[in-house]
């Protein structure tokens, strides 16, 4: 799945010493039947429920098998026949509903006198005061039904028999439901949009991760796999969509029965199912398989859906050869959706998506929506291989089921724009991403145990930046040319694994390859990295040869209560080079080594980790760190464009460890007045971005921002050289992102011209709304930095213009520059629009108080308003929602005073009784990163203030 709301860049990495996920995955926000419960309080069997309480459960070990949130082993799913009837009109409660019927086939695999299966939400018909019925299978009989009820904790529907079933006998359980086609995103759920002047309703679907429940009584775990078979009521002008082509339609009274072929198997999250009046366009086919592009007519007939068709079919190709396996399905939908929560979701078949994910138009889109775009059709695309016909067993393994995806999704999108080096920003969205959590106390395995992942709230927190960017590359390319991928598929082909069975079909690699050998099996090494959680500082003393590794904390007084088998030491793969020529690869495998050709004087520098292939960071001894120094400031480009970025990463957060002192890692940006490229850059920026956040409040930033302006006007003067005065777009794609970084590098920090250019452009806009003369790449800067200069004309000309846009990617735009405006009474007015549906959809809530508060005038404001509405925000938007997560950990960024850190604990204290689901685990992190702030703004602020006030002059 794709992540979380839409992002400019959806970069990850993959690798056989770190696996994990990218592009993919965040979804669905979570509501409760307000009316539906109001109207009906009080009443036992309003919800389906009978006569049968639900059974207390404690705090200690269940006692009953429907107290536990796993399904028994007892019983397996064959086949489902599911028909499907959502009215898109409300009824006279102003409700959406949706009616239907299934019927599950089963197999008793231990013999049980009990039916457990999950379903949510649902009204369920009664027969003969029972919820379901059952009967028996070639020639199986069905004991009679003695009681049945709900069970809303464990989201259970248990049916108590009068007899036991049969092991290896067949049943058919039935069940009548009627549910809320509700606008919660998860589920089956209403989508609204405005096309006209007209309001439209689609009817979709998002199953991912317990969501399947919702939509009819089902065995909704993924190693519970099935066939399913579904047939869709719908009015006779939409269209209805699922996994697999329709077979047909009949005539059901006045309305349409659509009915699909069989799936293959596979498991419930992966189903999906939508009505809408969308249109398509479509490819030729290629091996007999259909390829669409579905979205709203107008985004179709404005050629919104081109690009995207244009790419799939040669991803399509690459994946079939790279696996070596024919994709397969008969047909690739993939289709825009107005509200989805998630960046994009890998239905087999129907490959769901955000609109700002799929749709591209050239004349709106940016560069960075474009590279968006077909950054998520590759990773949603090879999930058709490694996620949904090869599917893991339970959420414990979650970076099993996303990271071979996300290695290969740079496959894939490197395919289709092979000029872009897309590879190359792996280490800046994803390597330096998952450090900044790794590095944490309250840190995680990527492979946590399965008894640690049972609830709903459980599973979305490994939703989270551990389980899809930790990663590596070292390695994979070997293994993934050879036979391994085909080996892996054609085992466990509709099928499910766990992360053991990858390592012995890599270690089968290995044993058929010649000359590919490794100091330990691949069950050795990978479990260093995957069952521990973590990463190594590894130092090198040139001076000796000795290396050393040690477990790398951020901050460096904090305590891991998490035991480790492996005592937080690594096999590491180590590639480096001295002076410039790349030497043989050295495995550090134990906590201390010499390698003696690492020893180095005089002018003989060494560099560790070239081009970042190893999960770990660097430190030197002081006259290695003043020889890189050196040739930063004398020769840069002598150093690999990665390691550059990957030197000032690792100095910036070896600092914050209190590994080297400060001062050092700041030495590492001095020559960045003569850097143009985009990566060292960016890596620049990031780190620097910390420094903003710590001290934005003080009187250190004046001597700060003195010292980037400095730095970057260069920059800014190269680009406006090299694009003719701003009038040309430069040829190379990360040129057109060092850009951005040059307009809004110079216009923060106060470049002359910069603030007056950016005014005129968007000065001309408001006197001309019918024509933008901003170029795409650069309106998201533009437009935060006018309305942050700007007042309350500004902001509602973006609000305006906001309302008014027809492209997906230029509302995003829009609504996070408006979180940019200076004044506390407009940051109050949008938090508040979030509260209403028709402002602010539902899906770009949370990223929305999320932008509010990367505002320093915001921040507070954010904070006010989280804490006063978490009741409703945790009730809305927290039992389920993978994106909640990110709420706690986007607003307490700039956390840095002991006050801070007494509200943060005292919020915590009183909302015990509320409750923090998915933002459980990032509660907790936030706690332990404003520790880590006061620490270091009390030690370093002194030295910080001296040193930008010396370097700025």
């Amino acid at each position: 799945m794709g992540k979380g709301y839409y992002i400019s860049k959806n970069l990850c990495l993959l690798g056989i010493i770190l696996t994990a996920v990218a592009l993919a995955t965040i979804i669905s926000l979570s509501v409760v039947y307000d009316k539906e419960k109001a109207r009906n309080q009080g009443k036992p069997e309003a919800m389906g429920s009978t006569t049968m309480p639900t059974q207390p459960t404690t705090a200690s070990i269940p006692k009953e098998p429907w107290e536990h949130y796993r399904l028994r082993d007892s019983l397996a799913p064959i086949s489902y026949n599911v028909t499907l009837w959502p009215r898109l009109e409300p009824n006279r409660d102003g409700l959406y509903i949706f009616t239907g019927h299934s019927a599950v086939v089963f197999t008793c695999v231990k013999e049980t006198d009990l039916i457990i299966i999950h379903s949510n939400k649902l009204n369920l018909t009664k027969f003969q005061d029972h919820l379901a019925k059952l009967s028996g299978l070639d020639g199986a009989t069905a004991p009679s039904i003695q009681k049945s009820w709900l069970v809303v904790k464990t989201e259970y529907l248990v049916l108590q028999l009068n007899g036991r079933l049969a092991t290896g006998r067949s049943y058919v359980l039935y069940t009548e439901f009627q549910g809320e086609l509700a606008d919660d995103l998860e589920g089956f759920y209403r989508s609204e949009y405005i096309e006209d002047g007209v309001k439209k309703i689609v009817a979709t679907s998002q199953m991912q991760a317990t969501y399947a429940r919702k939509a009819f009584p089902c065995f909704d775990e993924p190693a519970m796999k099935a066939v399913f078979n579904i047939s869709i009521i719908h009015d006779p002008g939409m269209v209805a969509l699922s996994n697999s082509r329709d077979s047909g339609q009949s005539l059901h009274r006045v309305h349409l029965n659509t009915t699909f072929e069989p799936t293959e198997r596979m498991s419930t999250y992966l189903l999906a199912f939508i009505v809408s009046d969308f249109t398509y366009i479509q490819s030729a086919q290629h091996n007999n398989v259909l390829v669409r592009i579905w979205a709203r007519r107008k985004a179709i007939d404005q050629g919104q859906g081109d690009y995207s068709l244009n790419v799939t079919g040669p991803i399509l190709k690459f994946y079939e050869r790279y696996y070596n396996t024919t994709y397969p399905l008969s047909k690739s939908d993939q289709i825009a959706l107005p509200d989805f929560n998630a960046g994009a979701m890998e239905n087999w078949g129907l490959v769901t998506y955000r609109e700002a994910a799929l749709l591209y138009d050239p004349l709106i889109s940016s560069t960075g929506n474009k590279e968006t775009v077909v950054s998520i059709i590759a990773h949603e695309l090879a999930h058709m291989w490694f996620g949904n016909l090869v599917t893991l067993r339970w959420w414990n393994d979650l970076w099993l089921n996303e990271g071979f995806a996300s290695y290969v999704e740079y496959l894939g999108a490197d395919h289709a724009e092979p000029s872009w080096n897309i590879k190359e920003q792996i280490i800046l969205y994803e390597v330096h991403k998952v450090f900044a959590v790794d590095a944490l106390a309250s840190s995680h395995p990527l492979s946590r145990q399965e008894e640690e992942v049972n609830d709903p709230a459980q599973i979305s927190e490994m939703f989270n930046t551990i389980s899809y960017s930790k990663a590596d590359t070292d390695g994979w390319p070997v293994f993934l040319t050879s036979s391994s991928p085909q080996s892996y598929l054609n085992t466990f082909a509709f099928s499910n694994t766990v992360h053991t069975d990858l390592w012995d079909h890599l270690q089968q690699v290995i044993a058929n390859t010649p000359g590919l050998a490794l100091p330990h099996t691949v069950h050795d090494i990978m479990s260093r990295w995957t069952l521990q959680m973590g990463f190594p500082i590894v130092t090198i003393d040139t001076r000796t040869g000795i290396i050393t590794q040690k477990h790398f904390l951020l901050d460096p007084e904090s305590v891991v209560d998490r035991p480790s088998q492996f005592n937080y030491t690594w096999f590491v793969p180590i590639k480096w080079m001295k002076r410039g020529v790349e030497q043989e690869q050295y495995w550090l495998l134990r906590n201390t080594d010499v390698h003696n050709p690492m020893r180095a004087s005089g002018e003989d520098w060494v560099l560790a980790n070239t081009n970042v292939s190893g999960y770990f960071r660097v430190n030197y001894d002081p006259d290695n760190w003043e020889r890189v120094l050196n040739l930063l400031n004398t020769n840069h480009q002598a150093i690999p464009v990665i390691n550059r970025a990957q030197i000032m990463d690792d100095a910036f957060n070896l600092a914050r460890a209190k590994v080297i002192n400060t001062t050092m890692a700041l030495r590492t940006t001095k020559y960045l007045f003569n850097e143009t490229d985009y990566i060292p850059w960016e890596s620049a920026l990031k780190n620097f971005n910390y420094y903003i956040l710590m001290f934005d409040r003080t009187e250190v930033y004046g001597a700060l921002q003195a010292y980037l302006k400095k730095q970057i006007r260069p920059l800014f003067e190269h680009f406006r050289i090299l694009t003719a005065n701003w009038t040309k777009v430069p040829a190379r794609h990360n040129d057109q992102y060092n850009v951005i970084n040059a307009v809004w590098g110079a216009c923060s920090m106060g470049v002359e011209g910069c603030r007056e250019l950016t005014k005129g452009w968007f000065r001309q806009w408001m006197e001309n709304p019918g024509h933008n003369p901003i170029h795409p790449n650069l309106k998201s800067t533009v437009y935060c930095n006018v309305i942050a200069a700007g007042g309350v004309e500004e902001w509602d000309f973006a609000w305006r213009m906001f309302k008014n846009a027809t492209v997906a990617a230029e509302a995003s735009r829009l609504r996070s520059a408006m979180a940019c405006a200076k004044a506390p009474w407009l940051l109050n007015r949008y938090l508040e629009y979030t509260l209403d549906p028709t402002k602010i959809r539902r899906q770009d809530v949370i990223s929305t108080i999320q932008s509010v508060a990367g505002n320093v005038v915001g921040m507070p404001l954010a904070w006010d308003f989280v804490r006063a509405k978490w009741s409703y925000l945790f009730q809305q938007y927290g039992k389920g929602s993978f994106s909640f997560s990110n709420l706690i950990s986007g607003i307490t960024r700039r956390f840095s005073t002991e006050f801070e850190l007494q509200q943060l604990k005292k919020f915590k204290e009183d909302n015990v009784h509320v409750g923090f689901g998915s933002a459980t685990l990032p509660l907790e992190q936030a706690i332990e990163k404003t520790t880590a702030n006061i620490k270091w703004v009390t030690e370093n602020k002194a030295h910080v203030l001296k040193w930008f006030t010396e370097e700025s002059t």
